[in-house]
C-alpha cells in the first residue's frame, strides 16, 4: 500500500465510487471528486475531499483519474466534454466501470489518443469490503503504467495485473461473475428443496452446504480446470453417463413443487454430451459444448 500521500481523482460517486474515495481519504491521500449529481459529494467533502465543479476541474487536480460509473456509454462525455479531454493529457485513467473487452479496448484507444495512459479494471468486491483484505481488483493495460500506480491502487483492494490487453480485465471480471452466479443458482435451487420439506435454510446452508461447496471447490475445480486447458476429460470419479442415468434431482424437485429452471440447463448439457459419445468423461467435458476448443483468443482468461 502506498504510504506517501498522493493526489487522486474519483469520477462517479455511486456506492462503489464513494467507497473507493472513502478508502483513499482514510489512507491520507488528497482526493478530488466529481459527480453529475453534486449532493452525492457532500459527505466526502466533509471528510476532506475536494469537490470539483466539472470533470475537467477534477481531472486537472490529479495525475491519476479513477472512473467508476454505471456503464461505458457515460464515460466518453465524462472524459471529453467541456475541456476534460484536453485536461487528460499526461495523466493516467483507470477505468473501473463494468463492461466488455471490446468496450475496454475502444476506450483505451480513445484515451491514449488524447495523450493519457489507460488501465482497465474489474472490481471483485462489493462496496462494503473495499479497503479490506478480501477485496481485489483486476487490471489490464500497459504494465509500466500499472506498476507506477500500483502502490496507490493497493490502497482500496489487492491489485491483480493480467496483461497488456485492456480487454483482459473485463473478460476475467465477467468470468468470475459467471462462476458466482452459477453458485448462487445452485444455492437457490437447494434452498427451494430444503424449504419445500419445511427445513431451515439458514441452518442447512451454514452446517451443510457451505462446507460441502468448499470441499468440492478445493477438490474438484482445480482438476476440472486442468482438463479444460488440456482438452482431456478422463473421469476420475463418477463419469457423465452414470450421473445422467436417472434424473433424481429433477424428479424430486418436481415432486416437491420446486422449479427445475435453474438446474435444467446444466442437466440438458450433461445429457447432450453423453448422447454425443462422451459418457466416460468427467463433468468437465461439458465445457466443450459451452465453448468448443479452438485457437486461444486474446481475451482468454488467465
Amino acid at each position: 500500500m502506498e504510504s506517501t500521500p498522493k493526489s487522486v481523482t474519483v469520477l462517479g460517486l455511486g456506492d462503489m465510487g464513494t467507497a473507493l474515495a472513502t478508502s483513499l481519504l482514510a489512507a491520507g491521500h488528497r482526493v478530488s471528486v466529481f459527480n453529475r449529481t453534486p449532493h452525492k459529494a457532500a459527505a466526502l467533502a466533509e471528510k476532506g475531499a475536494r469537490q470539483a465543479q466539472s470533470p475537467a476541474e477534477a481531472i486537472r487536480d490529479s495525475p491519476l483519474v479513477l472512473v467508476c460509473i454505471l456503464d461505458y456509454a457515460g464515460i466518453g462525455p465524462l472524459l471529453t466534454d467541456d475541456g476534460a479531454g484536453e485536461a487528460l493529457r499526461g495523466r493516467t485513467v483507470v477505468n473501473l466501470t463494468n463492461g466488455s473487452p471490446d468496450e475496454a479496448r475502444a476506450l483505451a484507444e480513445r484515451v491514449t489518443a488524447l495523450g493519457a495512459d489507460y488501465l482497465d479494471g474489474g472490481i471483485m468486491a462489493v462496496p462494503e469490503i473495499i479497503g479490506k483484505p478480501q477485496a481485489f481488483v483486476l487490471y489490464s493495460g500497459a504494465g509500466d503504467v500499472f506498476e507506477a500506480h500500483r502502490g496507490l491502487l493497493d490502497t482500496f483492494a489487492r491489485s491483480v495485473y493480467l496483461g497488456s490487453d485492456p480487454g483482459l480485465a473485463p473478460l476475467n471480471d465477467l468470468a468470475l461473475l459467471s462462476g458466482m452466479y452459477g453458485m448462487f443458482g445452485g444455492f437457490l435451487h437447494a434452498a427451494g428443496l430444503v424449504r419445500s420439506a419445511g427445513g431451515n435454510v439458514a441452518e442447512f446452508t451454514r452446517e451443510l452446504l457451505v462446507p460441502w461447496l468448499r470441499a468440492m471447490a478445493d477438490s474438484q475445480l482445480p482438476a476440472m480446470a486442468e482438463q479444460a486447458d488440456a482438452g482431456n476429460y478422463g473421469a476420475t470419479g463418477s463419469n457423465l453417463a452414470m450421473q445422467v442415468s436417472h434424473d433424481a434431482i429433477g424428479g424430486v424437485s418436481r415432486a416437491q413443487g420446486v422449479s427445475t429452471e435453474l438446474f435444467a440447463p446444466l442437466w440438458e448439457l450433461m445429457k447432450r454430451r453423453v448422447a454425443d459419445g462422451h459418457g466416460e468423461e468427467s463433468l468437465g467435458g461439458v465445457v466443450e459444448l459451452v465453448h468448443p476448443r479452438g485457437p486461444r483468443s486474446p481475451s482468454a482468461p488467465v
